[in-house]
């Protein structure tokens, strides 16, 4: 599926933590643990993670850390196509934190979490999005993150296409400039500087940067497009382990179950629109 490349690249993901079992040393008079949670993520793409271990994926690492008496442990690599391949392949990493439930290139736990891409719009602009046939669409300037080429491209940007509404939309790479801070954000600051009208965008990013702009911000779920039945708009997302590795995945998932309250708190914290908490399901199930 043409969404599912995306996430090979993007992580909106949608960034990775990776858990390895290696010795740790405790302290004198302490019992020695003998897991290292070796967490492989990107350096500088928050909400998700970054170096300083602000972004939620950090913290539901330390939680899961906690849960298996392990320490934890970083490897930073900037998501870039060949991530998969380069760590959890590689057998650099043992679980990726951020990925589809369905992801064909791992074997994912259960979903730990739903949502779903957004408009995202000033408030002051008073508009009342409901559908992606809205006729103001035609008329307003629309930005939507870009990969690269069109079967890479997120659900937005094929969504605008087939309606032909094209000369409108502007393009924001969801690489955009590593040498600064978060580069996916730049698409909400245009929002919000006026640059932009809307961006339809991934709501983790959209919730997380909305809250930091100095005017208010709407975000509202895209519903499904009748249009395009096969393209999904609403991810569930799970943790990947490598294929074939079943009991390590059922281990994380009875830790998932177990903690789902406290990972709901992180995720909400961090403005995360969950279907299912505050945002109507655009999905059936």
């Amino acid at each position: 599926m043409r969404s599912h490349r995306y996430w090979r690249v993007v992580g909106l993901g949608v960034l990775l933590a990776i858990l390895i079992w290696l010795p740790a040393w405790a302290g004198p008079g302490e019992e020695r643990s003998t897991r290292e949670l070796r967490v492989c993520a990107d350096p500088n793409n928050l909400p998700f993670s970054n170096e300083r271990r602000e972004g939620f994926e950090n913290k539901i690492a330390e939680l899961i850390a906690r849960e298996l008496n392990a320490t934890v442990r970083y490897t930073w690599w900037a998501q870039r196509r060949g991530f998969i391949r380069n760590t959890l392949r590689a057998k650099e990493c043992d679980v990726v934190m951020g990925v589809p439930s369905d992801f064909e290139l791992v074997l994912p736990t259960k979903p730990y979490y739903r949502s779903t891409y957004v408009f995202l719009y000033r408030k002051d602009r008073g508009f009342d999005f409901r559908t992606l046939d809205d006729p103001i669409l035609r008329q307003i300037k629309i930005g939507v993150h870009l990969i690269g080429d069109d079967y890479t491209n997120p659900p937005p940007a094929h969504a605008l296409a087939g309606r032909q509404i094209i000369s409108n939309v502007v393009g924001y790479t969801i690489y955009g400039d590593y040498r600064q801070e978060n580069p996916p954000a730049r698409i909400i600051e245009a929002v919000a500087a006026g640059d932009l009208d809307v961006a339809i965008i991934w709501g983790p990013l959209a919730g997380y940067f909305a809250k930091q702009q100095s005017v208010a911000m709407q975000i509202v779920a895209v519903p499904p497009d009748p249009a395009l039945p096969r393209l999904p708009f609403v991810f569930d997302i799970a943790l990947g382990v490598r294929k074939g590795e079943a009991a390590f995945k059922g281990e994380l998932e009875e830790i998932l179950h177990r903690k789902q309250a406290e990972i709901q708190t992180i995720l909400q914290e961090y403005g995360v629109p969950l279907l299912g908490a505050g945002m109507p399901s655009n999905s059936p199930g």
